[in-house]
């Protein structure tokens, strides 16, 4: 171990440290000061834009010179526009009511009343690259489910997250009466950091990794190793299959709305046309790529069918292009051949739809509709965290502060009800 890793990681664990002295008050906070907070922090967005965008543009410029893409670049940026949206955001986190604490599940014949109680978790770590809006996303969520966190980034958008904590968060949580401390940023750009995160489990049991790739996939495994749970997905990538019978203006719909945004796990990645009407339709979707200035990848293909062109640097504006032999068919595919993280099917039929919606496993599936929806506030209503897309027992898709919380039995005697 190098004496720059074990000073990353002694950094690290101090921050867990601070976050985890502040979980008791935090538990125990009311919701109006949970709420005061959020709403503060939309506030303090509209008052230090100049400090926030200043930081960002560093962060931009530096991101230029080292050649990262333009789909990167539109990841990191923070633009009027954007913080505006972040701020209705808070505002709507804030005006949703809390998830009760307990939850009476039975009045048993023995007398006694069994209830199911949400507990936080405690610390919650979060790893994330070049978005510098998930800072406030996830410290958002984290709050309302009453976590303490622990953040890192990299060092694309260090400086933009670091000014959001600064000059957001953290005295928006002080003027709320709560401690700073609950929402922590770890400082550094080492990627020896991100490592130091998901191996902590006494203090940081959980944690979230937004990204994709190998990277993330491997940072899944190293907590696995140290006992640390993770919410993660490493790939992404939205499906749409166009049936036989989906309508053409639908059709075009679908494909524009799916490719606003190149750099996003949930776009347009893999489109698949029934091998019935290939021939006939072939033309439309290339000239709605095109029109988009979107290339098309056709049979027969270089790559795996559902490679993930948001992480090719080089050909992010690329959409993969098969035929296939019906809804089943296609349904197949998406399950075997890309992440699970969301797939479209575009028809008129019903029974073409019921079809792929029952046969695809994936964490969303949506009919005349885009993948795009799944998102966080497009689909809830409310920031995220990340998206999951385990197939095992637990949250899956967009992960909000409903999620975030361990469940607890309590027994009491019937008509003892705590508050």
């Amino acid at each position: 171990m190098t004496s720059q890793t074990s000073s990353t990681e002694d950094t690290v664990r101090a921050c867990a440290i601070r976050a985890k002295q502040s979980c008791p008050a935090l538990e125990r906070a009311t919701d109006a000061s949970i709420d005061a907070a959020l709403r503060g922090m939309a506030e303090r967005l509209r008052t230090t834009r100049d400090t926030l965008v200043s930081a960002n543009e560093e962060d931009l410029a530096a991101a230029v010179s080292a050649g990262m893409s333009p789909a990167l670049q539109d990841r990191l940026r923070l633009t009027g526009a954007r913080l505006d949206s972040m701020a209705a955001e808070l505002r709507t986190l804030a005006d949703v009511p809390h998830e009760p604490r307990d939850k009476v599940l039975e009045e048993r014949p023995d007398h006694l009343t069994l209830l199911e109680r949400r507990r936080p978790v405690g610390v919650i770590g979060a790893n994330f690259e070049a978005r510098p809006n998930v800072t406030l996303d996830i410290a958002s969520q984290f709050l309302k489910s009453r976590n303490a966190g622990v953040l890192r980034t990299g060092s694309a958008a260090l400086r933009s997250s670091r000014a959001i904590v600064e000059h957001v968060i953290a005295p928006a949580l002080a003027d709320a009466g709560l401690d700073p401390d609950a929402v922590q940023l770890v400082p550094s750009e080492d990627r020896s950091a991100a490592y130091a995160l998901v191996s902590l489990p006494e203090l940081i049991p959980l944690v979230i990794l937004r990204g994709s790739g190998d990277s993330t996939r491997d940072l899944g495994r190293e907590a696995a190793r140290h006992g640390v749970r993770t919410l993660a997905h490493a790939d992404g990538g939205g499906v749409l299959y166009i049936h036989s019978a989906a309508d053409d203006d639908t059709v075009r719909r679908l494909i524009t709305d799916s490719l606003d945004r190149l750099g996003v796990c949930n776009r347009l990645n893999l489109l698949l046309v029934d091998r019935s009407c290939y021939d006939e339709r072939l033309p439309d979707v290339l000239e709605v790529l095109d029109r988009l200035g979107v290339g098309a990848s056709l049979p027969p293909h270089a790559h795996p069918r559902g490679y993930e062109w948001s992480l090719d640097s080089e050909r992010a504006a690329t959409v993969t292009v098969d035929a296939v032999d019906g809804p089943l068919h296609a349904a197949r595919i998406a399950n075997e051949e890309t992440s699970g993280l969301a797939a479209a099917v575009a028809t008129e039929d019903p029974a073409a739809a019921a079809q792929f919606i029952d046969a695809y496993a994936g964490s969303g599936v949506f009919w005349n509709s885009t993948t795009r929806l799944l998102d966080g506030f497009k689909l809830l209503r409310l920031p995220e965290t990340g998206i999951n897309i385990d197939r095992v027992p637990g949250p899956r898709g967009p992960v909000s502060f409903r999620d975030l919380y361990l469940r607890q039995y309590l027994v009491v005697p019937s008509g003892r009800l705590t508050s």
